[in-house]
């Protein structure tokens, strides 16, 4: 203990310097050696194991040890590669398991330079683990090397801590010079110290202080490396690299490192980044990125896909490939914004198992509150002015999406920016969107899809790719000519005839937004590439009626994102050739003249004329197998097309991720001669879920006059109903449970169908629409949206009976007979009884499906 009363640095001189320590004390040990702090560490541990405290020392660097076992001192090893969340939320872990009057020794802060490389994140982790360790009255030394953190950085560190000691080692002579003592004073206390044969005296001399700091290497406040970060000295370094000569090895190796800091940590995606990013390509890529730290899934796809194709047939793609024009703001931002928002806290108390789900409503509204620093508010505006009032996409491009195994399919958000109007309404639209990107984190789908995938406790940074939307002005309204994805590889056949291996593309005209999602009443133009005109609808008025029915576009007059009717589109001055998308419908024209309706034209969107005049066919199967086959795995592509100048169509490749599939797998021997007492669904073709054989032990289903019947409300409540049994289906039972529904599962009008997230629905094995065409109800066949995705990711099979049709049975006998579990389940369901029925099978209800002959059959087995 020292004079004071206080704790004590376990040298009395230096208690005397600074007035002994305090509870809460975080000391932060400016130094040019590691040497120089390990001294005085030394002797903080010697003195607290003398006086019986308890000892944490927090090992994360690969330098030497700052100090060694003694007293009662536990020694945490932390592994900081696995990124800042996770280190972060481990050190606050231990803090929160150690609890109060623990003294703690950290390796230097600057060794996580070496793994996070940027000093933004060094400084958030100080700035939310100071106040935590002083909350729990606890002492706690850090390091710094001196020059090697931004004077912004220093900067926060000094803000947050509560002591800032400066220790200088010049020819032997050690001087210690206290920057900042929190609640403390004296005199002399803020006097640079010589410390000399056990003493430390205070430098009172102006003399004797101007000679001091004249040899001081590296002192100044305008020395230029102390005023940037230290990953933009890396970057400048890179620069220097490919002006100065340099071996073929210093490139490469100065590729991965940066590769490493702004790519990916994945070792798939490095290995293709290696091969196609060339130095320059990444430096250009930090010319366009706004803040440090990585780029994101959905940014590195873009731009690896491109390069891919660039490489491998530059005179092709040079003109048949739209430039991209993307900004791209990093990772680091994303923690940056919840720290200086005082989030952090609630981020790590989210983290745990129990408030999970529960508190990341309120995280979202944080979320959606915050402020973004000064700096960066500035780049925004720069970028902003750079796209001047053309329009932009604000894309979620978060560190685990895109990957191999987790595609993430429009769990998080992406929100256009019409961006007209004066600066300061644009700049006001632009920060709402990344807002509401960053609180897409918390919500419950990608929340519910990160657990189920073993990805809940990874960092999950949120980077995001603002891009130049793609398309021009037509009339007032702005929309590409043509919108869609493709897939390499199609797993979800609906006629022998197609080949799997020519792939897919599922395509709008008009903003692409409608071929990702389930749009209400609406459907895209779904295309095999082998067999472009083969459609998943027999007849013609079924392909009339399950088309594209409405454009979505921007609307430059009003500001805003419109989903207008094809009718109105077509009738307008746009300056797009309809006859490219598709053929008029006489007949339906006809009555709109008969009816005197003004300002409309039908038009049935075939895409002839794309596919087999404009060349969009070939080059969509040259795109997709060149992609997939760099990557050695298929890939799903997001697009648009346009036409240029000499009206040959250019592509925008827009997204690039590699594709979750279910092949074929072995072939299946269909029963024959079941009695049709046995048989309880059959049907041919729309099913998507390959060759399949298993047995169904539940059986969920909804009865369409039933349920049509319900007002809106309890349409809703039956939809709440179906999510809490298919929690039960997912609570370690292992069912295999089959939803029966009617129209579409995971409409938002229930109308149309069952208005449920896919959180709500993810654990059955097979789901099945049914339709109903007295109530207007009718199943989606999406195949390439993002519900499509999640069916693959989640390996359920899905099937689509069009009641009333040959080949389409549904058995309601079998319904009936059966004996209704729901109230067992459920009990405050019961009122639904009638309208929801839930049986067991004993395991006697097998189905079977074959992609070659397109027959699907679910019956009963005996025995």
């Amino acid at each position: 203990m020292t004079a004071y009363g206080k704790e004590s640095t376990g040298n009395p001189m230096l208690d005397t310097v600074i007035t002994g320590l305090r509870s809460g004390d975080n000391v932060v040990w400016q130094v040019d050696e590691l040497s120089d702090y390990i001294s005085f560490a030394k002797a903080f541990v010697h003195e607290s194991a003398g006086a019986g405290k308890r000892i944490v020392y927090l090992r994360f660097a690969d330098h030497p040890e700052i100090v060694k076992p003694e007293g009662n001192m536990k020694i945490y090893r932390l592994n900081p590669t696995k990124g800042f969340e996770t280190f972060t939320t481990q050190v606050h872990r231990i803090i929160e398991r150690e609890g109060k009057s623990v003294h703690y020794v950290f390796d230097s802060l600057s060794h996580l330079l070496q793994e996070w490389a940027t000093d933004l994140m060094v400084g958030n982790f100080f700035k939310v683990t100071c106040p935590y360790l002083f909350e729990l009255d606890t002492i706690a030394y850090f390091a710094l090397l001196r020059n090697a953190h931004s004077f912004e950085t220093i900067a926060r560190i000094r803000e947050t801590t509560q002591l800032l000691l400066d220790v200088y080692d010049i020819e032997g002579k050690i001087y210690i010079h206290p920057l900042k003592v929190w609640n403390r004073y004296s005199s002399t206390m803020f006097l640079p110290h010589s410390v000399k044969d056990g003493s430390i005296e205070p430098i009172t001399s102006s003399t004797e202080a101007a000679a001091l700091f004249s040899h001081l290497p590296g002192m100044g406040i305008s020395k230029a490396e102390r005023s940037i970060d230290y990953w933009d000295r890396l970057f400048l370094e890179a620069e220097r690299l490919l002006l100065s000569e340099h071996s073929e090895k210093e490139e490469s190796e100065m590729l991965l490192k940066l590769c490493r800091l702004i790519i990916s940590k994945d070792e798939k995606m490095l290995a293709i980044a290696q091969e196609y990013f060339s130095l320059r390509d990444i430096l250009d890529i930090k010319r366009r990125l706004i803040g440090s730290g990585f780029i994101g899934g959905k940014a590195v796809g873009m731009l690896l896909a491109r390069k891919i194709l660039e490489k491998k047939d530059p005179d092709y793609w040079r003109t048949a490939l739209e430039p991209h024009d993307s900004f791209y703001i990093g990772s680091d931002v994303f923690y940056t914004y919840i720290v200086q928002n005082g989030s952090w806290q609630k981020r790590m108390l989210q983290r745990k198992d129990e408030n999970y789900f529960a508190l990341a409503r309120d995280l979202q509204e944080d979320m959606l509150k915050g402020k973004f620093p000064h700096d960066i508010r500035e780049q925004f505006m720069q970028m902003l002015e750079y796209f001047g009032q053309s329009p932009v996409i604000v894309r979620s491009s978060s560190l685990l999406e895109d990957s191999f195994g987790s595609a993430f399919a429009g769990k998080y958000d992406s929100l256009f920016c019409v961006n007209q109007g004066s600066p300061a309404a644009r700049y006001e639209e632009f920060e709402n969107a990344l807002r509401q990107v960053y609180a897409s984190a918390m919500s419950e789908d990608a929340l519910v899809y990160r657990k189920k995938r073993g990805l809940d406790k990874s960092d999950e940074q949120m980077a995001a790719l603002v891009m130049r939307v793609s398309g021009d002005n037509r009339n007032k309204y702005f929309f590409p000519l043509i919108g869609g994805v493709g897939f390499s590889y199609n797993s979800y056949v609906w006629n022998k005839d197609i080949h799997p291996g020519a792939g897919m593309v599922r395509i709008v005209f008009g903003l692409g937004t409608r071929s990702v999602n389930r749009t209400e009443g609406d459907y895209p133009r779904v295309c095999s590439l082998s067999d472009p005109m083969l459609q998943p609808f027999e007849s013609a008025e079924d392909q009339k009626r399950y088309s594209q029915h409405y454009v979505d576009a921007l609307d430059l007059g009003n500001n805003s994102f419109v989903c207008m009717p094809l009718n109105n589109i077509a009738a307008m001055d746009t300056g797009v050739d309809m006859g490219i998308v598709g053929r008029p419908d006489h007949e339906t024209n006809r009555r709109i003249r008969e009816l005197g309706i003004k300002n409309q034209q039908a038009w049935n969107l075939t895409f002839e004329k794309l596919f087999f005049d404009l060349g969009f066919v070939p080059a969509m199967k040259k795109l997709l197998s060149t992609i997939e086959g760099v990557y050695r795995y298929p890939v799903d592509v997001e697009f648009t097309v346009n036409l240029n100048q000499r009206n040959e169509i250019t592509i925008n490749l827009l997204q690039c991720r590699p594709l979750q599939t279910k092949g074929e797998t072995a072939k299946v021997e269909m029963p024959e001669n079941i009695p049709d007492e046995d048989v309880f669904i059959s049907s041919k073709g729309r099913f998507m879920g390959g060759n399949a054989s298993f047995s169904v032990s539940r059986v969920v289903y909804i009865d369409p006059m039933g349920y049509s019947k319900l007002p809106e409300a309890q349409k809703y409540a039956v939809a709440r109903l179906i999510g809490e049994i298919n929690r039960q289906i997912g609570d370690g039972r292992g069912e295999t449970a089959m939803l029966i529904s009617p129209g579409r599962i995971g409409t938002s009008t229930p109308s149309l169908g069952l208005p449920v997230s896919f959180s709500e629905v993810g654990n059955f094995a097979v789901m099945c629409e049914i339709s109903c065409p007295e109530k207007g109800m009718a199943p989606d066949l999406s195949f390439g949206s993002h519900f499509f995705q999640d069916l693959v990711e989640a390996d359920i099979f899905y099937m689509a009976l069009f009641m009333g049709e040959k080949d389409v049975k549904l058995r309601e006998e079998y319904l009936n007979e059966a004996k209704n579990i729901l109230e067992r389940l459920v009990p405050s369901g019961s009122k639904f009884a009638d309208t929801v029925k839930v049986f067991d099978t004993g395991g006697k209800l097998l189905l079977k499906s074959d992609i070659e002959t397109q027959k699907l059959v679910c019956y009963k087995v005996n025995g």
